[in-house]
């Protein structure tokens, strides 16, 4: 796990704008192994619960898996709930990162992974929990670099725990994460329980993801002042952002809050072009002047109407179709659905059609319409975050793109190709994803189909089949396989997507790792002074 360039590890680059803190010794060495962490960091310093929850408070910390819920309060519940019950605590790191566009928690993973470790650690020691798992998902590099941190240190081969969880979208969703550890389907729960209270085996569970965790042992190492002396007051350090897209030098960039959000599109020279995607794909569009001009951070973004989510930056660029790449991440939000409600099972399936129906120049007004009202239908009552997060995505991209959208609804089209230009999941298990498809030869117009499975099947104005071009999603296999064993003419089939066929091997099954017992060496004692990151 040392290759010699960061190429090698097939991440993007790290860049800065200030000083390093979870980036630190990162332009010198690919990956800090346990020895380079301990010459750049040290050992943290022991907490008990209270100094913790006092010292994340100072600071407002925050988690950066994209809900931003207040640290301390997470930290606390847990402490509480576990003194009301008596029951022992866990906790939990979620670093299955399974939205496209979002690569920090695998950068940390792969280059500092003991970063994430010892935050981890920290915590587990303050709240008195024996055991920490750590949820990952299918990036064999990230997995690998996380295991081999595990077995090199022997508190932690005592103490942590990997389990591999689905590489889907919803998948990483914290309730997710809990029902997969307990062995259950990892799909979000129809009713919202919080981990704090009864998360992995029904103990209090600490959840965060694995960023967050970098943060603690940040915040731990520098104390709250100096934490505070870069960034915004009201939201004091840095972050981590995974910014794409159109840009020509793809980065994690970690950057102090407060500053523009043109200074970090600038060094990745990332072209807003006709606006610039923010918090990911439950986030939020920006025109191109806001987009330079807004400052990094929560309440900055949130200002200008926007969320920083889990960091994500996505810059369009001038050359591809908006509405065209909008349309494509509908599709694929709609087949990531969980299939336990409604709102995702027929709603998001016609937010996607009535947008692809609008970028193929067939839908004009009634497709904006059938849009919109499909989206007001949806938001607030999903079983989960899920609709309401695409709804925004999709709502903010009418708000913005209002040019392109006129072009579409009047003319058929805006004359540019839709490029790929916001990124999908292309790895192996996308290869072998079944899709409906129909031939052409055969097809009768019947539109049995269309009746048997709604959610992905409808007729156009002929009557002919209209399929949304997803992989069939495990909860409607049963369904699709139906209508084609029902299909008259015998001109639907399911198989994967000739076009992805052949695309990476397999994906790598982590390594097992004893149960926990034992302390990690990663802390020192309660006095402060080890070595220490740049304050900035």
């Amino acid at each position: 796990m040392n290759p010699s360039s960061a190429t090698e590890l097939d991440v993007p680059p790290i860049m800065r704008i200030g000083a390093a803190r979870m980036t630190a010794g990162l332009d010198r060495m690919t990956r800090l192994d346990l020895e380079a962490h301990t010459e750049i960091f040290g050992p943290l310093p022991r907490m008990s619960a209270d100094e913790l929850i006092t010292m994340a408070q100072q600071v407002d910390l925050r988690g950066q898996g994209g809900a931003a819920f207040p640290f301390a309060r997470k930290l606390k519940a847990v402490v509480d709930a576990s003194k009301k019950t008596g029951q022992p605590t866990i906790v939990v790191v979620n670093a299955t990162e399974g939205e496209p566009g979002s690569f920090k928690d695998k950068m940390l993973m792969i280059r500092s992974p003991y970063l994430i470790l010892s935050g981890a650690v920290l915590v587990a020691e303050a709240i008195e929990a024996e055991e920490i798992i750590i949820g990952v998902a299918g990036n064999e590099l990230a997995n690998r670099s996380i295991e081999a941190a595990i077995a090199a240190e022997p508190g932690l081969r005592k103490m942590v725990r990997v389990i591999e969880q689905p590489d889907r979208f919803i998948s990483g969703e914290s309730g997710a994460l809990v029902r997969g550890i307990n062995g259950k389907k990892p799909v979000p729960p129809g009713r919202k329980t919080l981990a704090s209270d009864r998360g992995v085996d029904d103990l209090p569970t600490l959840l965060s993801n694995a960023s967050t965790f970098a943060q603690v042992s940040v915040l731990a190492l520098l104390r709250a002042t100096r934490f505070a002396s870069v960034g915004v007051p009201e939201e004091p350090g840095t972050v981590l952002l995974s910014v794409s897209g159109s840009a020509k030098n793809p980065a994690v960039v970690e950057a102090p809050t407060g500053i523009p959000l043109g200074a970090v599109l600038d060094i990745c020279q990332a072209p807003a072009g006709d606006g610039v995607l923010v918090g990911g794909y439950h986030g939020m569009w920006l025109d191109a002047e806001t987009a330079y001009q807004v400052p990094v951070g929560r309440e900055g973004l949130a200002s200008a109407g926007g969320t920083f989510g889990s960091g994500i930056v996505l810059a369009l660029g001038d050359g591809t179709c908006p509405l065209g790449e909008v349309s494509r991440i509908a599709n694929y939000l709609a087949g990531e659905s969980a299939g336990q409600c409604g709102p995702c099972k027929l709603g998001l399936p016609s937010i996607a059609r009535a947008l692809a129906a609008i970028v193929d120049g067939s839908g004009g007004i009634e497709a904006l319409d059938v849009a919109r009202r499909a989206a007001a239908t949806v938001n607030g009552r999903g079983a989960c975050s899920h609709p309401d997060g695409t709804t925004r995505f999709v709502l903010s991209a009418l708000e913005v793109f209002t040019e392109d959208l006129a072009a579409h609804v009047f003319h058929s089209s805006c004359g540019r190709p839709v490029r790929g230009v916001l990124p999908l999941p292309d790895g192996p298990e996308t290869a072998d994803a079944k899709q409906l498809l129909v031939d052409w030869v055969r097809c009768e117009g019947h539109g049995l189909c269309a009746h048997l499975v709604p959610e992905l099947i409808h007729l156009d104005k002929t009557g002919f089949p209209v399929i949304l071009p997803i992989p069939v999603p495990p909860w409607l296999e049963k369904d699709a396989r139906q209508a084609v064993e029902m299909c008259p003419a015998l001109a639907l089939r399911i198989e994967a997507d000739p076009k992805k066929r052949g695309a990476g091997g397999q994906p790598a099954t982590p390594v097992p790792i004893p149960a926990p017992t034992l302390r990690s060496n990663l802390l020192s004692g309660r006095v402060t002074g080890q070595k220490s990151i740049t304050a900035g």
